[in-house]
């Protein structure tokens, strides 16, 4: 199953619980950092997209990427251990 990077930036803090709520629909999910998600997901980007896009106004910021292995960084154990689960290698 795909596993896609949900990263935003919302200026109406107020809707910050709803577009939560819809990230957290994926089957599962490892929260990166404030405002950025990896999900696992059947959904394509476009469809999660499609999704999130009620809750996003015109200067908000959204981005859905395929994440895939290599990858590099640091962050918690168990963030860490969900993603060596769920990221396949692909080579260059």
């Amino acid at each position: 199953m795909p596993t896609l990077i949900v990263t935003y930036d919302l200026n109406k803090e107020v809707k910050r619980a709803d577009i939560l709520k819809e990230i957290k629909k994926a089957q599962n999910w490892a929260k990166l950092s404030e405002s950025s998600y990896a999900i696992e997901t059947r959904e394509s980007p476009q469809q999660v997209y499609g999704r999130l896009k009620p809750y996003l106004d015109g200067n908000d910021t959204c981005y859905i990427i395929t994440l895939t292995s290599p990858y590099f960084g640091q962050g918690p154990k168990e963030v860490n251990d969900w993603l060596e689960k769920r990221l396949t290698y692909q080579r260059a």
